[in-house]
């Protein structure tokens, strides 16, 4: 007889709850939009699938599609999101009483709780890595010039921020973490050298956009009469969270020069933020009043229709460790992109090819860039093919709930709660390898 209990096998259904603070329910082009094409993916894959959130637009507390059951549960007269920690432990607490979770994946900090009660529980812990800080050292890194006093601040400035970030919350994940999921290999690289996380528990999932939904929209002709663009415009969108004042002055800045040269060039922001004043403020001071229109907050489901208007789609945030939606959106419609080199995207996006990559920073590259695609001095439909195609190929949701759940038993399996076996190999996204 044995002195040692036998691990069970690993089960067949798996019981997950997926914890994130937003949880879209429709809407390709938004942040965290691939959420419920995987967890609808997952339960057509035989699992359960629990969703603990906090608001959502329809207002309501739970709800119920595709066999996934979703609770809001700042819904109800909780509006308070302090409050969502220690609602999220009590709901949590009550129905893994009813049914024992098996594990659970945490989008962001504020699965944290959870995390911390993980063995009185006897759960798998997984994190995205958004829910670190390190999209703030990106961000940083987006800000420096080609000088040697810019770099050097720069540099100072990221040891600053990622001690802070590191020791004031960052800890608390990479301590708690079984696994953690990141959308590419420098991100996994960050993760194992600086913040000394072991590469073996990390792992690649490119996050995207439901590709079964990638029809090619048509311009929408009552849009663009509803706000007054000329036929013949050249038009370029951009979203922002206007969070950050100097990216979205950059990108006015550039965009002056490309309006002198290209008088029916029309420029359209989309979203909402603490500066969006001072960013109109500083529109009307570059005599661009009539040359740049402030969309505001878009509905989920309008942000592709907005997108079909642009020529040229603009994302220089690199405020996020994740693949932009918008960006991916916009190159499943066949639009030319620009991105930021030191955001996500640059690990998809070969410059040229698929579309086009700058610092942020770098006002006349955007400038020269925008006059350069709209005196069409680049083989424009070849750029968009490529884009689209190389969207087709990455972000496929079959491939990404394949290897989701080849990610999801080997963390229950090195945690050592179920038996080791071994696992189907999975198709690998396939990334630039100059990261």
């Amino acid at each position: 007889m044995s002195f040692f209990s036998q691990k069970p096998n690993l089960p067949q259904q798996l019981n997950i709850c997926i914890i994130a603070n937003k949880f879209p329910i429709v809407g390709r082009a938004v942040r965290h939009g691939f959420l419920w094409p995987l967890a609808r993916g997952l339960v057509q894959a035989g699992h359960k699938v629990t969703v603990l959130s906090w608001t959502n637009p329809r207002g309501k507390k739970e709800i119920e599609k595709d066999g996934v059951v979703a609770y809001f549960l700042g819904e109800g007269g909780y509006r308070n999101i302090d409050d969502f920690p220690q609602r999220l432990d009590e709901k949590f607490a009550a129905l893994h009483a009813q049914s024992p979770f098996h594990l659970v994946h945490c989008l962001d900090r504020s699965g944290l709780i959870i995390a911390k009660k993980k063995k009185e529980y006897g759960v798998g812990v997984i994190f995205d890595v958004d829910a670190t800080q390190m999209s703030s050292l990106f961000a940083i890194t987006g800000k420096v010039q080609d000088t040697i006093p810019s770099q050097l601040k720069t540099a100072l400035a990221i040891v600053y921020k990622f001690l802070t970030t590191y020791y004031g919350s960052d800890r608390s994940i990479i301590n708690t973490a079984d696994s953690i999921f990141v959308n590419n290999p420098q991100q996994q690289l960050i993760l194992e050298r600086y913040y000394l996380y072991p590469e073996l528990k990390t792992y690649i999932i490119p996050y995207g956009i439901e590709i079964g939904d990638l029809s090619k929209r048509e311009k929408s002709d009552e849009l663009r009469e509803k706000l007054g663009l000329p036929v013949n415009s050249h038009i370029v969108v951009t979203i922002s969270d206007m969070n950050d004042f100097d990216e979205s002055r950059n990108i006015l800045r550039a965009f002056e020069k490309v309006a002198i040269k290209k008088p029916t060039a029309r420029l359209l922001v989309l979203g909402n933020g603490p500066f969006k004043k001072d960013v109109e403020y500083e529109t009307l001071q570059l005599a661009l009043g009539s040359r740049v229109f402030f969309i505001g907050d878009v509905n989920n489901e309008e942000i592709s229709d907005y997108i079909s208007l642009a020529e040229v789609f603009v994302n220089l945030s690199s405020r996020t460790t994740g693949f932009e939606p918008s960006l991916l959106e916009a190159m499943a419609q066949k639009k030319i992109i620009i991105g930021s080199e030191v955001s996500p995207i640059a690990n998809i996006v070969e410059d040229s090819k698929d579309g086009f990559l700058i610092r942020p920073a770098d006002r006349k590259a955007l400038s020269d860039l925008l006059i350069n695609i709209f005196a069409e001095h680049y083989t424009l439909d070849q750029i968009k093919e490529s884009a689209r195609q190389k969207v087709l190929d990455i972000f496929n949701i079959d491939k990404m709930i394949q290897q989701t759940l080849s990610a999801y038993k080997e963390t229950l399996m090195n945690r050592r709660l179920f038996k080791k076996m071994k696992l189907s190999e999975q198709a690998k996204p396939n990334f630039q390898t100059n990261v």
